[in-house]
């Protein structure tokens, strides 16, 4: 049987012609390394029977491990596997680099193409995301410029036009797919896990070049059901900071024009405001509810700004905050193309100044 060569972290995986997570779905689910397919020797129903005769017969566990994982191996070979050509080079790896991924690379490699496993698997990855993460985010070269301002400024909008103005951005609601409040969720989706959220941030930083600005979006220590790692949340304290303003009629529209899913959805609302209950009182979310079904839009939208997100970031203000001062406030007065990009272009020379001059 030949022997298969392994790799190990940091390494260029753009050498290989694919990446084969050989996980059952649920871990694959979980989270996995960037760009990977799934193609499991063993799923999720297979690997609980095989892991519960193990405690007491390991000898009958690895016969009945090997049958599955052949079994799996020759679907795999018949479906994805079948067109692939003989310079086909796959970087295969599982839980921790044992069993698994070496019983399909030792098939791939009897088949004639070059399969490498990644040592240690990926828990190995996991180890390195974290130590790279913050080797990344430690680096004093990188400056992050962060946009803040109240809800509903098109911090995110504008983030969106410095990406398509080839800023660099970091956009952490995109990657924890949350905007980050109690209504923050899109319906019919899901937050990544904690892992997954981890692997995306990192795989965001490793692309960035530090000597150019970075923009990102003032962020608690929490995205939804996410946290910040302690590294990115140490570095978002220590960025530029620009506020972002826009009159209230306008940030009303703006989250009308962001959030359409909402009056497509009135009753999903309505639930979610249930739960500022606690924090706003009954009387004050009853009076939103009776907005709602009036269709008075601008009005609830408007209410739900200046009666509780205003209140929420002016007591976040109060208090000690993770971000220092700005170091400019730009305001709109509307949040059209033609003004996005203005504000955009102001946000990309002030953060390209400042980064000369720390330089200099």
């Amino acid at each position: 049987m030949k022997h298969v060569e392994t790799i190990t972290l940091p390494h260029d995986l753009s050498e290989f012609t694919e990446i084969i997570d050989v996980r059952s779905p649920s871990e694959f689910a979980e989270d996995h390394l960037p760009g990977a397919v799934n193609l499991p020797v063993l799923n999720d129903e297979e690997r609980a029977t095989v892991g519960t005769i193990y405690k007491d017969k390991p000898f009958e566990a690895r016969r009945l491990g090997a049958a599955l994982i052949s079994a799996n191996a020759a679907k795999h070979l018949q479906t994805h596997l079948a067109n692939k050509d003989k310079s086909y080079t796959p970087l295969v790896y599982c839980w921790r680099g044992g069993m698994r991924s070496n019983s399909l690379a030792q098939i791939l490699r009897s088949i004639g193409w070059r399969a490498r496993l990644l040592d240690g698997g990926y828990k190995a990855f996991r180890k390195f995301v974290a130590s790279d993460t913050e080797s990344i985010l430690s680096d004093p070269t990188l400056q992050l410029s962060v946009l803040a301002g109240q809800t509903g400024v098109a911090k995110t909008r504008l983030l969106h036009t410095l990406h398509d103005k080839g800023a660099q951005v970091l956009d952490l609601e995109g990657l924890a797919n949350h905007r980050g409040s109690v209504l923050g969720l899109e319906p019919n989706s899901q937050q990544p896990s904690q892992k997954n959220f981890e692997t995306h941030l990192w795989h965001a930083l490793s692309q960035l070049d530090p000597t150019q600005p970075v923009f990102t979006e003032a962020e608690s220590n929490r995205i939804g059901i996410l946290h910040c790692p302690p590294a990115l949340w140490q570095k978002l304290g220590e960025g530029e900071v620009f506020n972002i303003e826009l009159p209230l009629t306008q940030r009303a529209s703006f989250l009308l024009d962001d959030y359409p899913h909402f009056t497509d959805d009135p009753e999903h609302l309505k639930a979610l405001l249930n739960r500022l209950v606690k924090l706003r009182g009954n009387d004050q979310v009853k009076q939103w509810h009776d907005l709602i079904d009036d269709g008075l839009w601008v009005e609830f939208v408007e209410s739900v700004l200046r009666d509780h997100y205003d209140l929420v970031y002016r007591r976040a203000g109060d208090e000690k905050s993770n971000y220092p001062a700005p170091v400019q406030t730009l305001a709109m007065d509307d949040f059209t193309a033609q003004s996005l990009a203005h504000t955009t272009d102001t946000l990309i020379n002030c953060a390209t100044l400042n980064n000369c001059a720390r330089r200099s």
